[in-house]
């Protein structure tokens, strides 16, 4: 049994560590502003890269569909995926990473899934995504892009048809 005076002695359970707390606290001055488009899962982008080569620097281009996001904050990634010689090829990119020059999204897909790991196991057409298409609207003489589907679309195209 333990005295008073050993129970004195020890140390106190301070609380645990809040991890997530604490990287907060060591991203926060590393955060800067990068002018990076919103693009999401099935979005075909264009991702410009900074490559050194000796005392040169050059951009390269690497075109693919985004098949994943992970992480958040500055350990954010996305994985982009296309096809080059009959041979799938992946490529990680941090999206706040200096060595990307700037990223382009070409089109963008309709998907219902987070993931899109299943494109791996498809060949040639079956790859290909459902284009999201956005429609505009005007809106009082001032252009606003919206979604419009069914009736709603054949309307606005029937409208600015009667207009112009």
């Amino acid at each position: 049994m333990a005295t008073e005076a050993e129970t004195e002695n020890k140390p106190k359970a301070v609380g645990r560590l809040n991890k997530g707390a604490i990287l907060k606290l060591v991203e926060e001055p590393n955060k800067k502003e990068q002018n990076m488009p919103k693009f999401d899962i099935g979005d075909t982008v264009e991702v410009h890269t900074r490559i050194l080569e000796g005392e040169k620097e050059r951009i390269q281009k690497f075109i693919g569909v985004v098949i994943a996001r992970r992480g958040e904050g500055t350990r954010e990634m996305f994985t982009v995926r296309r096809i080059v010689a009959n041979e799938g090829v992946e490529r990680t990119f941090p999206v706040l990473s200096p060595r990307i020059a700037k990223v382009v999204v070409k089109r963008s897909s309709v998907v219902r899934r987070a993931k899109l790991y299943f494109l791996r196991d498809r060949v040639g057409k079956a790859t290909r995504l459902k284009e999201r298409r956005v429609e505009v609207a005007k809106v009082e003489g001032e252009k606003k892009k919206t979604r419009l589907r069914g009736k709603a679309r054949t309307r606005a195209r029937k409208k600015a048809a009667e207009q112009s």
